[in-house]
C-alpha cells in the first residue's frame, strides 16, 4: 500500500482535524504501517491536535534559517552542493514519533520568500515517501500550494469544505487551478465538514456540477463539540473517545479511501 494523501480547503474548514481523525484511524486498523504525516500549512496545526510541541528550529523553515545564517558566515563546506545541504537540514527536521512520524513545514521569519523551501519539499516529498507506507500532508490553506505544483505527488486529494459559499468556492478553484497546472490526482475526494444532513444536497450537486472524473463526493462529518472541547483544552485528538459518532463516520469515510 502506497498512499500519499493531502487534506485541503479554505481556511478555518477542519483539514487538521480530518487528517488526525484518518492517522487514528490507521494506526488503530493496520499493524506496523509507517506514516509520515507533513505539516505543509504554516499555521502549524498539527503539533497541537497531537499534543506535540514543536520548536521552530525544529521545523523545515527554522533549519533554513539557522543554513541561511551559516552561509552568511561562510560555515558551509564548499565541497557540498547547497541541494544536499539542504535535504540534510530538512532531513534533521523528521521528528520519530512512537508510532509515525512528522516533518512540520514552519511558519515564515523575519522578511525574505521561503519559496525555496517549498522546492525543497517537493523533492523531499518525493524521497521521503518512498519510504513510508502512507504520507499524510496538511496543505495550506487555499491555493498557492497547488499553483505551485508542491503536491504534484499526491495520490488522494481530500478537499474538506464547510457550509459556507467561501467554502465552495475553494472546493472548485483547487480543482480548477490543479487541472490548469496539470496536478494529475487518482482521486479528488470532497468532505463536507461540520456540515447539516439537511443541507448535503446543497454539496452533493455542486459536486455533480464538477465535470472530472476523478471527483466524487465522499460524506459528511457533523459538528462535534466533544472534538471542539478537546481542541480548546489541548487535548490530545488521537485519544477521541473510538465511540465518537463523529470518529464512527470519519472511519466509514476513510474506509472508501484506504
Amino acid at each position: 500500500m502506497k498512499k500519499i494523501i493531502s487534506f485541503s480547503g479554505k481556511g478555518g474548514v477542519g483539514k487538521s482535524t480530518l487528517l488526525v481523525l484518518m492517522l487514528k484511524y490507521l494506526l488503530e486498523k493496520f499493524d506496523n504501517l509507517d506514516i509520515l504525516v507533513i505539516d505543509a500549512d504554516p499555521d502549524a496545526n498539527i503539533g497541537d491536535l497531537i499534543g506535540k510541541e514543536i520548536h521552530f528550529k525544529e521545523t523545515v523553515s527554522g533549519k533554513m534559517t539557522i543554513l541561511k545564517d551559516k552561509i552568511q558566515k561562510r560555515q558551509i563546506p564548499l565541497d557540498v552542493s547547497k541541494d544536499q545541504i539542504i535535504e540534510s537540514e530538512v532531513f534533521e527536521a523528521l521528528i520519530e514519533m512512537d508510532d509515525f512520524d512528522i516533518l512540520e513545514m514552519g511558519r515564515g521569519e523575519g522578511s525574505g520568500c521561503y519559496c525555496s523551501v517549498n522546492n525543497t519539499l517537493k523533492r523531499i516529498i518525493d524521497i521521503l515517501s518512498k519510504n513510508y507506507d502512507i504520507v499524510l500532508i496538511d496543505s495550506p490553506a487555499g491555493l498557492e500550494h497547488f499553483a505551485r505544483k508542491t503536491g504534484r505527488n499526491v495520490t488522494d486529494l481530500i478537499i474538506v469544505t464547510d457550509p459556507s459559499k467561501m467554502g465552495f468556492h475553494t472546493m472548485e478553484r483547487i480543482i480548477e487551478v490543479s487541472k490548469e497546472v496539470n496536478l494529475l490526482f487518482e482521486n479528488i475526494l470532497i468532505v463536507g465538514n461540520r456540515f447539516p444532513e439537511d443541507l448535503k444536497n446543497l454539496l452533493t450537486e455542486r459536486v455533480e456540477n464538477i465535470k472530472e472524473r476523478n471527483v466524487r463526493f465522499l460524506g459528511l462529518l457533523p459538528n462535534d463539540d466533544e472534538i471542539s472541547k478537546m481542541n480548546l483544552v489541548g487535548e490530545n485528538l488521537l485519544q477521541l473517545p473510538s465511540e465518537s459518532k463523529t470518529y464512527k463516520t470519519a472511519k466509514e469515510l476513510f474506509s472508501a479511501i484506504i
